[in-house]
């Protein structure tokens, strides 16, 4: 293939088929128009008063829309409008449950690590993701033994500089055994697809098993959206077709040798239509390519980014959504990391819980009964085409960078813009972090782990709060109170809360350099200055009010203020 292989546009015909028209099967009386959602809408958003009486309403899209990292307009319902003039592609090949892939980064101990597989195999997990460390040389022989490599894959993950080697001698391994004729078709050996070489390729192909990975999740554990991962995710696979290709291995055998990995995060609906997006566009390339066509082989990984350290029991949640999105979406393969994975290495409770995440959403939620279940949604349906559509123009971009150094340097420049924009979000709670940035536990006790054996680089959304969260302040804040307690709760909470965020504890005693006030803004008006002033010759040297500004106060912090921005004053101030 020639660099010029991919001028084609994403839209050019691919043999998908349009969308189709809807069957209203409704009755007349729960029929409904877009003026009737409109001002039932508008009529809510009034009451809360995010909306004025004389705004119209069909403001409320406006009002209730989003838009993601990437600048896509995500709407608050889809309509048939929607697809006008849009492909429905990328529905998913899979059919049924699928494969449930337990992660280790192995250690020195190789029985202690068979164990541990054993123990995940025989509670349900299907397939096996071995993630070798740096300079390590794993005893297959005993980390494999008793595994049925004809029932369960097994994929590793090593680093650059010794993925190759290791390829190989896994290989020699798998090949010595006396079930070798019969691997599972989904072992892979792991090499970064940025290594692939013809040698590796044709014994792989002997050997039925895939060998590459285009690993897209690294990109998201360094804080790239989705439409970033996706385009890395294209020049990455177009690479290694060339490679390979050049090299003399066929294209279509090039193809079955690849899987591709992508984060799923606890945005449903994104995650639901990246994968899907993943498939359109891998059969865009292949098709360009003049290769057979093929399904895109996908292994979606919970995202790591999304987890936190603090409260971390909530990340129980955050990674049943992520499954189930990816479940959704199609994946092939799916990886629920444990819920302590950020406090170091992974325990049997939270191995134990990551597993049945899948099994409860195949056995018993039947979510992999139906194949694409999302598919002819309105919403997802555009949101597919959108990522789609914005993932070709950049990859087009990055496909004509002058070798992988300038796709790697402009993938990291995106990324960097990407991971502020998101910081800004997550400072000012417009993308809040559940027992993080929002209802903060101050004075729990965390679960004491081993150190982490993932030696992945990640830079998790809520870093900047565990930052402050990891070195406490030693003094807390003084809530001074303005009214009764039915008038000051609220702002009360929500200083508490806010101040808790960031490792302050407050207190209704004297004897901190910081106070908050709290209260109505009525309050403030007629007693805020005299209590400021009281409280300046109590020693407080430093006067917080909840709520917008006032001239006798020194800061303020009201809804949508940077929160990391005030905590840091306020915790120098306290020290």
């Amino acid at each position: 293939m020639s660099s010029d292989t991919f001028e084609g546009g994403l839209d050019e015909p691919s043999g998908l088929e349009p969308a189709q028209g809807t069957l209203d099967l409704a009755d007349p009386e729960d029929r409904h128009d877009r003026a009737a959602w409109e001002a039932a809408a508008a009529a809510v958003l009034r009451k809360a008063r995010r909306l004025g009486d004389d705004d119209p309403d069909d403001r409320v899209w406006a009002k209730l829309a989003r838009t993601s990292l990437d600048g896509i307009a995500v709407t608050p319902l889809g309509t048939p409008t929607d697809l006008e003039g849009l492909t429905t592609a990328g529905r998913p090949a899979r059919a049924g449950a699928w494969d449930v892939r337990a992660h280790l980064a192995l250690g020195d101990d190789a029985r202690t690590d068979h164990e541990t597989l054993m123990a995940d195999l025989e509670g349900g997990a299907t397939s096996l993701w071995l993630q070798v460390g740096a300079g390590a040389s794993p005893d297959w022989a005993t980390l494999l033994d008793g595994v049925f490599l004809d029932l369960a894959p097994v994929v590793v993950e090593a680093r650059d500089d010794a993925a190759a080697g290791l390829a190989h001698e896994l290989l020699d391994h798998l090949l010595d055994r006396p079930d070798a004729a019969e691997l599972h078709p989904g072992t892979n050996l792991g090499v970064p697809a940025a290594l692939a070489d013809a040698e590796l390729a044709h014994r792989a192909v002997r050997a039925g098993v895939a060998a590459y990975v285009v690993d897209a999740s690294r990109w998201h554990d360094l804080g790239a959206s989705d439409v970033q991962e996706l385009a890395w995710s294209l020049a990455a696979g177009a690479a290694y077709l060339r490679t390979l290709t050049e090299a003399g291995t066929p294209l279509d055998d090039a193809v079955r040798l690849v899987e591709f990995r992508f984060a799923a995060s606890d945005e449903q609906f994104p995650t639901i239509a990246k994968l899907r997006a993943a498939r359109r566009l891998w059969a865009r390339v292949l098709e360009l390519s003049d290769a057979t066509p093929a399904e895109q082989r996908q292994h979606a990984v919970t995202s790591r980014a999304m987890l936190s350290a603090y409260d971390p029991y909530v990340n129980m949640l955050r990674t049943t959504v992520a499954a189930f999105a990816a479940g959704v979406g199609g994946a092939d393969a799916v990886t629920v990391l444990p819920f302590d994975t950020p406090l170091g290495q992974p325990e049997a409770l939270g191995r134990r819980i990551a597993r049945n995440t899948s099994a409860l959403l195949v056995e018993e939620s039947h979510v992999a009964v139906v194949s694409d279940p999302a598919g002819g949604a309105y919403a997802v349906e555009r949101l597919t085409d959108d990522l789609a559509t914005a993932a070709w123009d950049l990859f087009g971009e990055l496909d004509e960078a002058d070798g992988p150094g300038d796709i790697e340097a402009r993938i990291r420049e995106l990324v960097a813009e990407t991971v502020a924009e998101r910081d800004r979000r997550v400072a000012t709670r417009r993308q809040p972090l559940t027992g993080l940035s929002e209802f903060p536990a101050v004075d729990e006790e965390l679960p004491q782990r081993e150190p982490s054996r993932d030696d992945r680089e990640v830079r998790r959304w809520g870093a900047a709060f565990e930052a402050l969260r990891a070195e406490p302040a030693g003094t807390p804040v003084r809530l001074a109170p303005l009214g009764t307690v039915a008038q000051h709760t609220a702002r009360a909470t929500f200083a508490t809360n806010l101040l808790a965020a960031g490792g302050v504890r407050v207190t209704p005693e004297a004897g901190s350099p910081v106070a908050c006030v709290v209260g109505t803004d009525a309050a403030y008006d007629a007693e805020g200055a005299e209590l400021a002033e009281r409280l300046r010759a109590e020693g407080v040297s430093w006067v917080v009010v909840a709520g917008q500004p006032r001239e006798w106060a020194d800061d303020s912090c009201a809804m949508g203020v940077d929160a990391i921005e005030f905590l840091t004053r306020t915790r120098e101030k306290l020290a």
